[in-house]
């Protein structure tokens, strides 16, 4: 179903109410075939290259070392709940856009659960999340979701690398319809920045050849402006300006056309006026074609005509969901002339939540149950979190579930604080949010490209599930046209098994889809041709796209979140070191209890893995150990594995051919205790390697080991157990759903050992899917508290059956 305000518009598309409205009023006649082409070229890119989208709703805005990050995931297609989407990717990367942590979640009735572990020594700085589905890849990866995260050393206190002071910034200039044209009156507006991506206030003049001041420019809000100038003809024009530094430049502004055309607007809320100022023109550009499009669908059209004067109308805009407009004019050739992006703002298009208390104790690890109350007809997500509101931080004008699902999302550039545009229905938050919408673009598409039947080439499916993809050849390379690959799947995990085969088509490629199972299948397989022997077919597996770990350069500024009072900085970072030393505790099976340590019994020093494959130089030493015998690690090689694991251990660039960095200089490194060079290491795979050993400069093991060393021993016989129960067959690892922990929420009413531990948590509550109570319509927060939270942050983040979104943020 479609969100109540969508599904009434799309009501009157179809009778087409809005569009006779505009031509009856103004006596058009309805649009001819040329007209026609132009709407179908639209139809065509809606219907087969549906938009997907993403947003994740995160517990809290800042994390140290040592704490998780716990994620919601809310996905959909063209703006509905994706129900039949299965995968999502989430990465999170580093300053540099390599991969520091991935996975794969499970997608569900349009939602996901996720989480990132990050280790006590994972380096401070800055990091960007990046979560996508494989079908957005098809498109601008810009409309990807990112997330900019800074990692906190929480006993340094740092957070990374200082941004360094800007020295430099720019301002862009972006006449109102997409021209200057000669004797026509236009606004232009501005957008300035400094070099690290942060808005800049600036002011200053415009001035024409002869050094007259034609315009006054100043900054409005978040460097952005306006100014009106009608150019003359033969005229060229420079915008001189300055910073609050004193800082100045001189900005060509974009050359004059002598002739041409270009849409002004003017919002007035319920009616959304145009008119188009021109000059110049010929009669061939006497008839033209005004659309305005919402989410890929025709909202209104209306065509114009120059010589009887109807160059202008209105759009009522009452019956329009929330959301951004494009009106484009085209003239009769199908070109567009000119494009200006309109904000439409309804009062009642956000779910409305009210969240109350039931039980609300603010004493050390007393209960607390919130009840939150949703609409009645409400069927879909809701993710919620209770942190300590006086420990931690939280950034105000982040971006949320409503500025990214009804802005951001449709907008190609960066948005400065865009929750703040979500603030209030006040005139000034009006015409700020009209500066976004004057100096940024939307480009799911083009006009010239789908008007020349030009569509995206979709290399990425639609996913829903796991896919084992490849191709079967002959013993002398020719792919086996008559034949299938039989697999036997076995899930160490859960102890499953299941058995398939996958048709080779006659190019000899194969694939097996929609498979679901978590952590790592273990993949045996055989390659058959018909009627003859399985030894003749040699079978290649395709190397899916997120086994590829590749630099990203990232499309917005990764900027740090505001600074946080030294106070709460303080108190939050000291919070974190206890948490991560009770955490430690809980690990090593360590608790107090009443004067007496019950310890779980560690191996001894002969059963260790490192006793059993270290030796000589390479046995004890001020180094990190990486026992792997036990784990099915995800990553794609040892590089991977130990990024941001190791403290000063600097890991960039191809992951496939790193750079190493210790100390200013390349650690060496050593394959079973033999020096190799890091190709040889980067082609290891994970499943084969037993043990890691980063040792600390100077390691003495090695020439070169002024700036330390790797480490690494594949598996021997005792730690690479073959199945018993599978013989002759080739084997596959292929990694699966991540398995989410479930987020830590103590019951203090039942006694146990582990409740004697000190409770320092800062998340109080965390869930990425409320259960929604269709009886009384309302869902339950309950929780503990710790040892001395006095304030709770609550925050609610949903969306509903039809898309629709809402928020809700209170402290108790």
């Amino acid at each position: 179903m479609q969100r109540p305000s969508l599904k009434k518009l799309r009501i009157l598309l179809g009778a087409g109410l809005l569009a006779v409205a505009a031509w009856g009023s103004m006596g058009f006649s309805r649009p001819d075939d040329w007209t026609d082409r132009i709407i179908k070229a639209l139809e065509k890119f809606a219907t087969n290259y549906p938009q997907e989208k993403v947003y994740l709703h995160f517990d809290k805005d800042y994390y140290a070392s040592g704490e998780n990050i716990w994620f919601s995931a809310y996905l959909t297609l063209n703006d509905l709940p994706a129900l039949g989407a299965r995968n999502l990717y989430a990465e999170l990367r580093d300053s540099k856009g390599a991969v520091v942590q991935k996975e794969l979640v499970l997608v569900n009735e349009g939602g996901a659960a996720g989480q990132f572990a990050l280790p006590e020594n994972m380096k401070p700085g800055l990091y960007q999340v990046r979560a996508y589905t494989a079908w957005m890849l098809n498109y601008d990866t810009t409309f990807l979701f990112y997330k900019n995260i800074q990692v906190l050393d929480p006993k340094t206190g740092k957070g990374g690398e200082e941004m360094p002071a800007s020295k430099d910034y720019s301002v862009q200039f972006f006449p109102e319809g997409g021209d200057l044209i000669t004797d026509v009156q236009s606004v232009v507006a501005f957008k300035a920045i400094d070099q690290n991506g942060y808005p800049i206030k600036v002011a200053g003049a415009v001035r024409d050849s002869k050094d007259q001041q034609v315009a006054v420019i100043e900054t409005l809000h978040d460097g952005m402006g306006t100014f009106e100038l009608k150019p003359v003809a033969g005229e060229t024009y420079k915008a001189v300006v300055a910073t609050a530094g004193g800082q100045q430049k001189t900005i060509s502004l974009p050359a004059v056309k002598p002739s041409g055309i270009a849409l002004k607007v003017y919002n007035r809320g319920a009616r959304i006026f145009y008119l188009t100022g021109f000059n110049g023109l010929d009669s061939s550009m006497n008839n033209l074609l005004l659309i305005a499009t919402m989410q890929n669908q025709v909202i209104y059209k209306a065509n114009l005509s120059i010589s009887e004067g109807k160059v202008s109308g209105l759009i009522p805009a009452t019956q329009i969901p929330t959301g951004i407009i494009t009106l484009t004019l085209f003239d009769p050739n199908g070109n567009p002339l000119s494009e200006r992006l309109v904000y439409v703002r309804q009062k009642n298009d956000q779910i409305e939540y009210f969240l109350d208390p039931q039980e609300l104790n603010k004493g050390p690890r007393q209960r607390t149950e919130l009840v939150l109350q949703v609409p009645d007809s409400m069927r879909g997500r809701i993710s919620a979190s209770v942190t300590d509101a006086d420990q931690v931080g939280f950034d105000p004008w982040a971006n949320n579930i409503v500025s990214n699902t009804l802005l951001t999302s449709d907008i190609h550039g960066y948005v400065h604080n865009p929750a703040w545009y979500f603030r209030n229905d006040s005139a000034s938050t009006l015409q700020a949010i009209d500066l976004v919408m004057l100096t940024n673009g939307w480009r799911r598409f083009s006009w010239k490209e789908i008007l020349q039947d030009k569509y995206p080439k979709l290399k990425y499916p639609y996913e829903q599930g796991i896919s084992i993809t490849g191709k079967a050849r002959t013993a002398g390379g020719q792919p086996v046209t008559d034949g299938s690959v039989n697999f036997l799947i076995k899930i160490p995990v859960d102890s499953s098994s299941a058995f398939a085969s996958a048709p080779v088509s006659p190019d000899g490629s194969f694939e097996l889809n929609n498979l679901f199972y978590n952590d790592t299948a273990n993949v045996y397989f055989q390659g058959n041709m018909t009627n003859k022997k399985w030894k003749d077919v040699d079978v290649q597996f395709d190397r899916h796209f997120f086994d590829v770990y590749t630099t990203v350069k990232t499309p917005i500024p990764l900027l740090p979140p505001p600074p946080l009072d030294n106070r709460i900085l303080k108190n939050y970072l000291a919070t974190v070191v206890e948490s991560n030393s009770v955490n430690r505790r809980i690990n090593n099976r360590t608790i107090q209890l009443q004067g007496v340590d019950i310890t779980a019994k560690k191996p001894t020093e002969a059963e260790s893995t490192e006793k059993r494959y270290a030796s000589g130089m390479f046995s004890g030493g001020n180094a990190m150990t990486f026992d792997l015998t036990n784990e099915n690690p995800t990553s794609f090689n040892v590089f991977q594995y130990l990024q941001a694991r190791v403290a000063g251990l600097q890991i960039t660039g191809d992951i496939s051919n790193p750079v190493l960095s210790w100390r200013g200089g390349a650690p060496g490194v050593y394959l079973d205790q033999m020096p190799v060079d890091i190709g040889t290491v980067a082609n290891i795979p994970m499943q084969d390697v037993a043990m890691i050993k980063v040792f600390r400069p100077p390691f003495m093991g090695g020439i070169g080991g002024g700036n330390g060393a790797i480490a690494i021993w594949t598996r021997r016989g005792g730690d690479s157990k073959p199945d018993p129960n599978v013989k002759g067959l080739d084997l596959l690892k292929k990694g699966g759903y991540k398995i989410i922990k479930e987020f830590y929420n103590p019951d203090y009413s039942v006694r146990k050992p582990i409740h004697d531990l000190p409770d320092k948590r800062l998340t109080l509550f965390w869930s990425p899917n409320l259960a929604i109570d269709s009886t009384n319509h309302t869902a339950r927060l309950i929780f503990y508290n710790n040892d001395n939270t006095k304030n709770f942050r609550v925050v609610v983040e949903g969306m509903d059956q039809y898309g629709r979104v809402g928020r809700i943020e209170k402290n108790f």
